[in-house]
């Protein structure tokens, strides 16, 4: 037995896809090309990266294709004949199964829902996601077109060759078609007679799409108690035009394919959803595959595993050394997160600061997509043409001589510690093997053995000694323990203008300027941690702004890489950064095209927006109002911009507060001892914050000890 069969599985993990190459019942023969051009397209390589283990079981396809001017009774039998025969395929499928169905056209349905509900051994409920009603027979069809025809049959009106295919009738009540936009006063008068629910694009937009889709789950999965279950139908041309093109018979104003995609995911948690089916694809309309990524993004969506089993998979297959909180993301867009059941949250945590332009900003991917399309890497080999513009503008923007990118923030201060150390030999003339560099307590600047050599926090240290020698804390925001430890052998200070994992601790005003002048008169390199702090996040481009001083080293990380790659830097002056010589230091990916060219965006964007101005203000006013509230179960708030602390009291616990907000969709966590961080993208909005600081002020205002339900 495999290490993998002792995995639980999820409902929809051994998905089987079956193509139904079938256009009779459409105007134009385009769509029976879509499963063959979808399975191109690598749907099934799209879905396993999802963690889906999909299975292509084969295409079916027509036996006989009539000619155009063939009569409604050879259509219609032709028709009958292969949804008999896709019918009979689904109902022998394997129950461990789930069945995906690529259509073809809308025709296939009969096929699809017949042999499902034989499967099942009971009429399912189903979503009907349609532009149009599909419900004419052959008497009252406009168009001729079989296609529009499958509902009724389904549920028993219309030509024996269709509503013959072998199983259960549909019940009406169990029924629904979201996206209605076009129809026939006699299809309209048939459905609204058998009582199937249409909620039409009208009520959509009055009511949004997801109090709709709530609805049609509830209609759906009535009584699916009994074995028939529910299933999902998807008619692309439900979509709007303007997103998905390339569909048989298209329709203005539809559903926004994502905002489809993020309710789809509620599926994941369905046990009684018992197959999905897609058509009218017509890839001969989409030549550039877009449409095809949005066909594979609504199964991946529906059909993906849900929170239980990836955290089950996280923790069976990963080295325990994260606690997260119970939410697996699914996607970001700006300053919200969706989870793999689509439940949405407001990021108020941007990743430690790395997300200050928000989720997928447009001009970031964008520019990570131009280059990466380009080129990606060459190593430090070679030169690029994105390494000297980003160096440029890092001196530009920062005012120093030079820069030494590398990826984490933590090479970042490896690099900064090289280079103090290496300076403290070449220019200051410090025995060798004798340099001291000083920290602070209750720092944080990462995890590596050398650093972990500076942190005062035991549980960092526990286990990875012995740490290099020379490396000394003092207490933080006290100037004058750093003029009493300093000695001719000190080389350095590295310091957090604002200590962010050791509880948002703001220091003494003065204290960093005091800091500088103490490190000019014993010739020691003032360094500052700006990883979290830079770029914005405290109301100043960096954070030692408000003093107004210019630290000899700065390292920058995080938000460098605009959310979406590891990009840091180390800046410092020539008499600095020229201690460096070729082979002394280096990374394979360290200044890299893809992240210098999304790093170089960031600073344009930095530059032409200011957005250090507006978080200023908004920190001001969020840390006015929650101090206003005046919460019994908080003892502090502090911070700077968008960098913010709330220590509670003793009695309450910040763990247990963390996830009470998510239960409640605000996404951040605890800090060093009580704390609560709050550090949203830079870009968020007064609503969002609004909302922010009104789910603060209900689970602040509530005992924080009772059991956590998730929204």
């Amino acid at each position: 037995m495999t290490l993998a069969a002792h995995m639980p599985s999820g409902p929809h993990s051994l998905l089987k896809i079956i193509g139904a190459a079938s256009a009779l019942g459409a105007p134009h023969s385009g769509s029976a090309a879509a499963p063959d051009a979808l399975k191109a397209a690598s749907l099934v390589e799209r879905l396993a990266g999802l963690g889906i283990a999909a299975e292509w079981l084969g295409t079916l396809q027509p036996q006989e294709v009539p000619a155009d001017d063939a009569d409604m009774a050879t259509r219609l039998a032709a028709n009958g004949e292969f949804a008999r025969r896709l019918a009979d395929h689904l109902a022998a499928l394997d129950k461990a199964a789930f069945p995906l169905v690529i259509g073809g056209d809308h025709a296939i349905a009969v096929g699809t829902w017949r042999g499902l509900a034989r499967r099942a051994g009971g009429a399912p409920g189903l979503i009907w996601i349609d532009a149009h009603l599909d419900g004419h027979t052959a008497d009252t069809t406009y168009s001729g077109n079989i296609h529009g025809m499958p509902l009724a049959a389904l549920l028993g009106e219309g030509d024996e060759a269709l509503t013959g295919v072998p199983g259960p009738r549909l019940d009406p009540a169990r029924i629904c078609i979201v996206g209605a936009r076009a129809w026939e006063a006699e299809e309209r008068a048939r459905l609204d007679r058998l009582g199937v629910r249409i909620f039409d694009m009208d009520e959509i937009r009055d009511r949004g799409l997801p109090a709709v889709f709530c609805d049609a789950l509830a209609i759906a999965r009535a009584g699916s108690g009994r074995e028939g279950g529910f299933g999902v139908s998807i008619d692309l041309d439900a979509l709007d035009p303007a997103a998905m093109a390339a569909v048989t018979c298209p329709e203005p104003y539809g559903l926004d394919p994502r905002e489809l995609a993020d309710l789809l995911l509620t599926l994941r948690g369905c046990g009684d959803f018992i197959g999905l089916e897609i058509v009218e694809y017509r890839p001969d309309l989409d030549p550039q595959g877009h449409c095809a990524r949005w066909v594979a993004e609504l199964a991946g969506a529906a059909l993906g595993p849900g929170s239980y089993w990836l955290r089950e998979k996280e923790r069976h297959y990963g080295a325990a050394n994260y606690a997260p909180l119970p939410a697996v993301f699914h996607r970001g867009e700006g300053v919200w997160l969706w989870d793999v059941e689509g439940r949405r949250y407001l990021d108020m945590m941007s990743a430690y600061s790395a997300v200050s332009f928000g989720h997928a900003h447009p001009r970031l991917v964008r520019a990570l997509t131009d280059q990466a399309q380009r080129l990606a890497l060459t190593s430090r080999a070679f030169s690029s043409d994105r390494l000297p513009v980003l160096l440029e503008r890092l001196s530009a923007t920062f005012g120093y001589e030079r820069a030494l990118p590398v990826n984490t923030g933590l090479e970042a201060v490896e690099t900064a510690l090289k280079a103090a150390r290496k300076w403290g030999y070449k220019v200051k003339g410090v025995a060798p093997e004798r340099v001291e560099i000083i920290a602070c307590d209750n720092n944080f600047h990462g995890r590596s053995i050398a650093i972990i050599g500076l942190s005062s926090n035991t549980h960092y240290r526990d286990g990875f000694g012995p740490y290099p020698p020379g490396l000394r804390r003092i207490p933080y925001g006290d100037a004058d323990a750093l003029e009493a430890s300093i000695t001719p052998e000190t080389a350095a200070f590295l310091v957090e203008p604002i200590q962010g994992e050791g509880g948002i601790i703001v220091p003494p005003p003065g204290y960093l300027r005091h800091c500088a002048e103490i490190c000019r008169r014993h010739e020691v390199l003032l360094i500052t941690d700006e990883v979290q702090t830079g770029l914005g996040r405290t109301g100043r481009l960096l954070a030692c702004d408000h003093e107004g001083v210019r630290p000899d080293g700065v390292i920058l990380g995080k938000a460098l890489g605009g959310g979406l790659l590891p990009v840091s830097a180390f800046l410092a002056d020539r008499k600095v950064m020229d201690v460096f010589q070729p082979g002394d230091h280096g990374s394979t990916f360290g200044g890299n095209p893809l992240g210098a060219a999304v790093a170089i965006e960031v600073l344009s964007m930095l530059a032409e927006t200011r957005i250090w101005e507006r978080v200023d203000r908004l920190g001001d006013q969020f840390r006015a109002q929650l101090r206003a509230a005046h919460l019994p179960a908080v003892r502090d708030i502090r911070g700077r911009g968008l960098l913010i602390g709330v220590e509670l009291d003793a009695a309450a616990s910040a763990a247990r507060v963390a996830e009470h907000l998510l239960a409640r969709g605000i996404a951040t966590r605890d800090t060093n001892g009580n704390v609560i961080r709050l550090a949203p993208p830079l870009v968020i909005g007064e609503a969002e914050l609004d909302h922010a600081l009104r789910i603060l002020r209900e689970v602040l205002s509530e005992p924080v000890r009772s059991p956590v339900a998730m929204h």
